[in-house]
């Protein structure tokens, strides 16, 4: 028994030296607090295959924050991280939630993710589901928090999200399915991409389940309308509106079988500006979680530090 017992110390002391070894080799966070920086990443298409991406303002997708409506940035704020202007990273709260979840349904369907925590897998770890990746995604989550202002993780997290078949960041959502540029958005349009963010390519797939899609857009924009976000006569406009987006599911089903077209929908090296010019002016004088100038949300009535009612998201 002692012989198994130090054995297995061993191993325990082997795997901590790993990880510890590993986190010293993770990426500088503070590269990315420099606006001006473009670096490549690695993402996946519908097929199973990695390409390059650009995340920066080398990628003719890229939106800066100022150019992010507001009612976006509070949609997925509320949607997927309620908490995101209390915690340093990581949401202790919802990790408990979440894991009395799991024990109450016998089941591993509810996860803790922050925010940061999903920028930190998206940018620099793969999505296998690992206790060494969920650990190093922590340390990354943590780093950020200290190195970047909660505006700069809001930017950077808004411009890799998956929103389609080699569809990354908002800036390439809004032109590939409404046509428009980011700042053009509509309150509902808005709440309809980041309604999408749990499962773009099966659950929440607009071309497959439009109604849940715009079931989840109503209840998004049920919470800006609770936050003051939206006026009542702007959430009953936004509520009556149903998304256009007839005559997409020709591109995304040759998206899906020709490889070659994932090649000219992504960012490659060479394509240079965002495309976007700031917006001459607020919509309304509210507060904008993660506006251009990094301020923390002010708690104000529009746009006030929003409660956490949903917890972090599962992803």
């Amino acid at each position: 028994m002692k012989k198994y017992l130090g054995f297995g110390i061993l191993l325990l002391a082997a795997y901590i030296g790993y990880i510890a070894v590993s986190l010293f080799l993770l990426p500088p966070i503070a590269d990315l607090k420099n606006r001006k920086t473009t670096m490549t990443i690695q993402i996946k298409d519908w097929q199973g295959a990695y390409h390059n991406f650009l995340l920066g303002p080398k990628n003719r997708y890229w939106t800066p924050g100022g150019n992010i409506p507001a009612e976006m940035k509070w949609a997925v704020v509320l949607a997927e991280d309620a908490n995101f202007y209390r915690h340093e990273g990581v949401d202790v709260k919802a990790i408990k939630n979440a894991i009395r979840h799991d024990l109450e349904k016998k089941s591993f369907a509810r996860g803790a993710s922050t925010l940061t925590q999903q920028l930190a897998k998206n940018i620099y770890l793969s999505r296998e589901k690992t206790v060494t990746r969920k650990l190093k995604e922590l340390y990354l989550a943590l780093r950020m928090e200290q190195e970047l202002t909660k505006g700069r993780i809001l930017e950077l997290y808004l411009n890799v999200v998956e929103l389609g078949p080699m569809v990354y960041g908002v800036g390439h959502a809004s032109r590939y399915y409404f046509g428009k540029t980011t700042d053009e958005l509509t309150p509902r349009e808005s709440a309809f991409l980041i309604a999408m963010l749990p499962g773009p390519r099966v659950a929440y797939n607009p071309y497959r389940n439009l109604d849940k899609v715009l079931k989840r857009s109503d209840v998004i924009l049920k919470l800006l309308r609770n936050k003051n976000v939206l006026s009542g006569e702007e959430y009953a406009a936004a509520i009556a509106a149903v998304p256009n987006i007839n005559g997409l599911q020709r591109k995304v089903d040759e998206s899906i079988r020709k490889e070659d077209t994932f090649a000219n929908q992504s960012s490659v090296a060479g394509r240079t500006g965002s495309g976007e010019q700031p917006p001459e002016g607020e919509k309304k004088e509210q507060a904008t979680p993660g506006q251009a100038t990094d301020t923390p949300a002010p708690n104000s009535k529009e746009g006030a530090e929003p409660v956490g009612t949903n917890g972090a998201s599962g992803r």
